[in-house]
């Protein structure tokens, strides 16, 4: 396990000062429970003042959504346990499945309106009159907490986003380097560097979500910082098509000399991140060359430069972006990029996973309240909330299980450290000075851990749990069997999640990367059946995030699945084909419009069998690509023409393994176009 470094404990510093200050005020003004106030500070602190401020807007929508569910539901339906039962475990479930659906930091606002209604509602159903002034009560509280914590983010040693972005980048550059060596050398291994990239494009993506929430002088690098993005998802798919396209022609004997000795010093350039525009003339030479000539070999030597091209162009742009960004000026360091690129990708949402989500948490919810009123427990509302909340912060993971056990063996070691404050520390203080003292050991280390992105969800609800666990008023009034109770239906609450967790949710890694692989055949199922000249970058952008997605679990994967991946790649080449047919299309000859017609259609088919659970139909999509390859050999050159070849052929390369399969007719006319 790595150890906090110094900027976390820095963090954690500026976090225990803002919850001390929400405490302190909490008490000053005589709020109901100041320590809610002093947990809000660790749920919305977060590791950039952007960001933070971004939740801290977030978490008062939730708080009001919750509020007003609670303030509905319970004295309505309180004399109907069933029904209220059912009313707010289906709530908390109704919210968790919007949040999910909404990938961007606003869906947050329904993941707390949901466990903010089980807050407030459960421990209100004794005395439904109240619900009202408790609901304004933590209002307040949450209200204080945010301030507290925005304040201190923003006014202390502040952290943006800025100098995130620049550290990502040079961790970016360094993988992105790494991986185009291994592919220009033809190592075909996928490695620790190609899932870095993955994970580096998600996490720009996640800071240039934030950014409109940071000062006017950063905010002026969101246009630069989301271009940015989109050039880095969209690397992974070129280099996939440069590896493929290589391992045939070296299989072949046919990589063209010129194209081999432009390879070595692209690779060595991209490794030591030098400029890569001296390849320029080279690789333009060379693809002229390729295009005058008639053969097929010529043919896939251009289409291996074509993407040469493209990826240098992104690698260039994306350099110029990150000097950009660092010299602070807005707008794109380029009046028109080369690239057809999407402004960024599109969230991928999987409706079928949020739902079963949302039923897992409302059926646990409601199971746990069921056993509270069979059993008449005085402390089931705490269990029944603790059950709700843990089971949706961990539900956006593939198999939240191991998560939430791993936190419940957590939240005993904290129980056992509350204990020791109530009963032996806090007897002793006078004074709140001594108090903030006494507290600093046990939240700094939370801090700490919250801060750390590999244990960040471990201790923020740690450090959450212990301020609730302590209840601290401004008076000290701990009851040993009150707390020993409390903590036992935590600990009931959470072990109850996690059981029906196990039972019903865990679906594990392998079952939602193949929930993405099938998203993207639905994809390109509908990209084969229409005809519109479409948007090449918009189509594109629709895949990236489901790239990433994958990526970031492909060294998860079981063996039987570690291919996915790569499959999902070559999806979104294909889609960006099918494009680039599509547009070809309505500029080319009858006959050949028809023979790229019946592509599309073997390719519709073929999607449509496979989602149906099918083996495909890979033989007549290779028979329809040799016909409307010799359909275009007669056609006089044109860049419609080029097009169309280019994306038959990408086609060919993803969906066409076999040799013999990929067998190329005689195709006498050159791929140039006419001067």
């Amino acid at each position: 396990m790595m150890l906090p470094e110094g900027r976390h404990w820095l963090a954690s510093a500026k976090t225990f000062a803002a919850a001390m200050m929400a405490l302190g005020i909490g008490f000053a003004a005589d709020l109901d429970r100041p320590y809610w106030a002093m947990a809000t500070v660790y749920i919305v602190t977060q590791p950039t003042a952007a960001m933070t401020r971004s939740k801290a807007v977030y978490r008062l929508l939730g708080t009001l959504l919750g509020a007003a569910a609670a303030i509905t539901l319970v004295p309505n339906l309180v004399d109907a346990p069933p029904l209220l039962v059912a009313g707010l475990a289906g709530w908390i479930g109704l919210c968790l499945f919007l949040s999910l659906l909404d990938r961007t930091p606003s869906g947050y606002v329904f993941m707390l309106g949901g466990y903010t209604a089980a807050i407030i509602g459960f421990p209100s159903v004794t005395a439904p009159g109240d619900i009202f002034s408790v609901a304004i009560a933590r209002t307040e509280e949450i209200g204080l907490g945010v301030v507290c914590a925005t304040l201190v983010s923003m006014l202390v040693f502040p952290v943006h986003l800025g100098p995130a972005v620049a550290r990502r980048m040079e961790a970016w550059k360094r993988d992105a380097g790494t991986r185009v060596a291994e592919v220009l050398r033809g190592e075909e291994v996928r490695t620790a560097a190609e899932r870095r990239l993955a994970a580096d494009a998600v996490e720009l993506g996640i800071l240039a979500g934030q950014l409109s929430y940071d000062t006017a002088e950063h905010r002026a690098s969101l246009p630069a910082t989301r271009a940015l993005h989109a050039r880095l998802a969209m690397v992974a798919p070129v280099l996939d098509s440069i590896a493929d396209r290589l391992a045939e022609l070296r299989g072949d004997g046919e990589l063209d000399p010129a194209v081999a000795a432009v390879l070595p010093d692209f690779s060595t350039s991209a490794e030591a991140g030098s400029d890569l525009a001296p390849l320029a003339p080279r690789l333009e030479t060379a693809r002229r060359r390729m295009e005058a000539d008639a053969s097929w070999a010529a043919l896939r030597n251009a289409s291996l430069i074509v993407r040469l091209c493209e990826l240098r162009a992104l690698l260039e742009e994306a350099e110029m972006l990150v000097a950009h960004i660092r010299a602070g000026r807005p707008g794109l360091p380029f009046d028109r990029s080369e690239l057809r690129v999407p402004a960024a990708p599109r969230h991928h949402t999987d409706t079928l996973l949020a739902l079963h989500s949302g039923l897992a948490v409302a059926l646990t919810t409601a199971l746990v309240c069921i056993v509270w009123i069979a059993t008449g427990w005085p402390q089931g509302a705490a269990a029944a909330q603790m059950a709700a909340i843990v089971s949706c912060f961990f539900a956006s993971r593939d198999d939240p299980a191991p998560a939430m056990l791993h936190f419940l063996k957590r939240t005993v070691e904290s129980i056992l450290v509350v204990a020791v404050y109530l009963f032996a520390v806090l007897p002793a203080l006078d004074g709140f000075p001594s108090l903030v003292a006494a507290l600093a050991p046990a939240f700094l280390v939370l801090g700490a851990l919250g801060a750390m992105p590999a244990t960040a969800a471990t201790g923020t609800l740690l450090a959450v749990n212990t301020a609730t666990l302590m209840a601290l008023q401004e008076t000290y009034s701990a009851d040993f069997a009150a707390f020993v109770n409390s903590s036992l239906a935590t600990v009931a609450g959470m072990a109850g999640a996690v059981t029906m967790t196990r039972l019903v949710r865990s679906l594990g890694v392998d079952w939602a990367t193949r929930r993405l692989v099938r998203a993207n055949w639905s994809a390109l199922l509908a990209a084969a059946m229409h005809r519109g000249r479409g948007d090449r970058a918009a189509f594109a952008a629709s895949m990236l995030d489901r790239i990433g997605l994958v990526m970031e679990r492909a060294g998860n994967l079981s063996t039987a699945d570690a291919r996915p991946p790569g499959r999902l790649l070559a999806d979104l080449r294909v889609r960006l084909n099918i494009v680039d047919l599509r547009r070809a299309r309505h500029t080319l000859a009858a006959d050949a419009v028809g023979a790229i017609d019946a592509v599309l259609d073997a390719l519709a088919q073929h999607y449509a069998t496979l989602l149906g659970g099918g083996p495909g139909g890979e033989a007549r999509v290779g028979t329809s690509l040799r016909a409307a390859l010799l359909a275009l050999a007669p056609l006089p050159p044109s860049e419609a023409r080029r097009d169309a070849l280019l994306g038959l052929l990408g086609i060919r390369l993803c969906l066409l393994p076999d040799a013999a399969a990929r067998a190329l007719p005689d195709f006498p006319q050159p791929l140039a176009m006419a001067a």
